[in-house]
C-alpha cells in the first residue's frame, strides 16, 4: 500500500464490526484481486454475497475505495477499458480521490495495465515542528518579509528601464521548486534547483516523470534533514534511472508501452460511470436510492448491533431461567441436546448477521 505502516487494529476503528472486519480482509489481499462482491464473499469465511455488498459500498462511502474505469491506449493502436479498485487504509475525502484520479490521466501504465485491486501511494507524514523550529521560522519569515520590501523599492526604481523577459524555467527546474509545497522537509533554495537541473534533467530524458522524480525525492525521508540540497544531489546521483535502450525498445519480445488516455470514476455496485450517472461519494444515485429504499442506514446498522449484544448479556439469564421453568427446574447441560449458553450465543450470532444485511432479528424460541 504504497509507503503506509504495517496494519494495526486502530486503523479501522471507526467503521462498524462488520465493515471493519472486510477492511482488513481486503488490506490483506494482494495487488490485482479481483474485488467483485460475489468473489470476496466466496473467499470470506463468515459473509455472505449480500454482506459483501453492502460492505464494500459502506467502505467506498467512507473514503477507502474507488472504482476508476481507465482507457489505455497501447503502442500498437488498440484500445481497451481496465476498471481497478483502489484502496487506501486511510480514509479519503471526495476531492482526494478526484485528484488522484485526475493525476492518473497520462500515467505510463507499461508493466501494470491490469484489472483488479490497487493500492494507494501515501505520502510519510510531516513532523511536528518544535518550539525552537517554529520561532526560527518566524525569524526567516520576517527576514524574508524585509527582504521582500527591498525588492519591491528596487523594482520601483527599475521600472522606468526596459528589461528583457526571463525565460520560462524548465521542467527539471520546475519539479525541483515544487518540492517545498509537497515536502516541507526539502525547500530547496533557487540556488539549490539551479545547480541540481542538470541531474533532474537527466532523469527526464530517461522517461521520468514530473511525479516521478517527486516521489523519489520524498519518499522514505528521516525526521529532519539539515542539508535539503545536498540530500537531493545524492539521491539524483545514487538512483539515476538507466538510459534507454533503443535496440532493446524496438526488438520483438519487449512489452508494447502502454497509457492512460482517459480517467471516470465507477460506481462501486453495478457498471454505471460518470458517463451515465451521477457517482456521489463512490456510488451512483439510482444506487444512493435503492440503499435508503432498505430501510437499514449505519446509525440503524449499529443500534441493531447494540440491541443484540444487549440481548445476548444483560437478559440470557432469563431466557435460561424461562427455560428452567418450562423443564420444572434446573437441568444439566450434559441432559440438553445443546447447552444453554450455546443456544444463546447461537441466537445471539444468528439475529448479528441477519441485522448487519438488512434482515429483521428473530424472535427467542425457548
Amino acid at each position: 500500500m504504497g509507503d503506509e505502516p504495517p496494519h494495526v487494529d486502530a486503523d479501522f476503528a471507526h467503521l462498524c464490526p462488520r465493515d471493519a472486519e472486510f477492511a482488513v480482509f481486503i488490506d490483506h489481499l494482494d495487488d490485482g484481486h479481483a474485488m467483485g462482491h460475489k468473489v470476496i464473499a466466496a473467499e470470506h469465511p463468515r459473509y455472505g454475497q449480500q454482506a459483501s455488498r453492502t460492505s464494500l459500498r459502506s467502505l467506498t462511502e467512507v473514503g477507502h475505495l474507488r472504482w476508476i474505469k481507465e482507457h489505455i491506449t497501447v503502442e500498437d493502436n488498440s484500445m481497451r477499458w481496465v476498471t481497478r479498485t483502489y484502496w487506501s487504509r486511510t480514509p479519503r475525502s471526495v476531492e482526494w480521490w478526484t485528484e488522484f484520479a485526475r493525476e492518473r490521466h497520462g500515467r505510463d501504465v507499461t508493466q501494470n495495465h491490469q484489472p483488479g485491486l490497487a493500492r494507494t501511494e501515501t505520502p510519510a507524514p510531516a513532523p511536528q515542528p518544535s518550539p525552537e523550529a517554529e520561532a526560527a521560522e518566524a525569524a526567516e519569515a520576517a527576514e524574508r518579509a524585509g527582504q521582500a520590501q527591498q525588492a519591491e523599492a528596487a523594482e520601483q526604481v527599475r521600472q522606468a528601464q526596459p528589461v528583457d523577459a526571463a525565460p520560462e524555467p524548465s521542467a527539471a527546474y520546475r519539479a525541483l521548486a515544487r518540492l517545498r509545497v509537497v515536502e516541507p522537509r526539502m525547500p530547496l533554495s533557487e540556488a539549490d534547483c539551479r545547480a541540481l537541473e542538470p541531474l533532474a534533467a537527466e532523469w527526464l530524458s530517461r522517461g521520468v516523470t514530473p511525479a516521478e522524480l517527486t516521489r523519489a525525492l520524498t519518499d522514505g525521508l528521516p525526521p529532519a534533514v539539515a542539508n535539503p540540497g545536498g540530500f537531493a544531489r545524492k539521491r539524483l546521483e545514487n538512483k539515476m534511472p538507466p538510459q534507454k535502450n533503443d535496440t532493446a525498445e524496438t526488438g520483438p519480445g519487449r512489452p508494447l508501452r502502454a497509457k492512460v488516455t482517459r480517467v471516470i470514476m465507477a460506481c462501486a455496485t453495478c457498471d454505471a460511470d460518470e458517463r451515465t450517472a451521477k457517482i456521489i461519494r463512490g456510488v451512483c444515485e439510482d444506487c444512493h436510492a435503492e440503499e435508503a429504499e432498505l430501510g437499514m442506514t449505519p446509525e440503524d446498522v449499529k443500534k441493531g448491533f447494540e440491541e443484540i449484544a444487549h440481548m445476548g448479556t444483560a437478559t440470557a439469564r432469563l431466557l435460561k431461567l424461562k427455560l428452567e421453568r418450562r423443564t420444572g427446574g434446573p437441568v444439566p447441560d450434559t441432559f440438553r441436546p445443546v447447552p444453554i449458553d450455546d443456544r444463546v450465543y447461537y441466537h445471539y450470532r444468528d439475529n448479528r448477521d441477519r441485522i448487519a444485511n438488512g434482515l429483521p432479528p428473530r424472535r427467542w424460541k425457548p
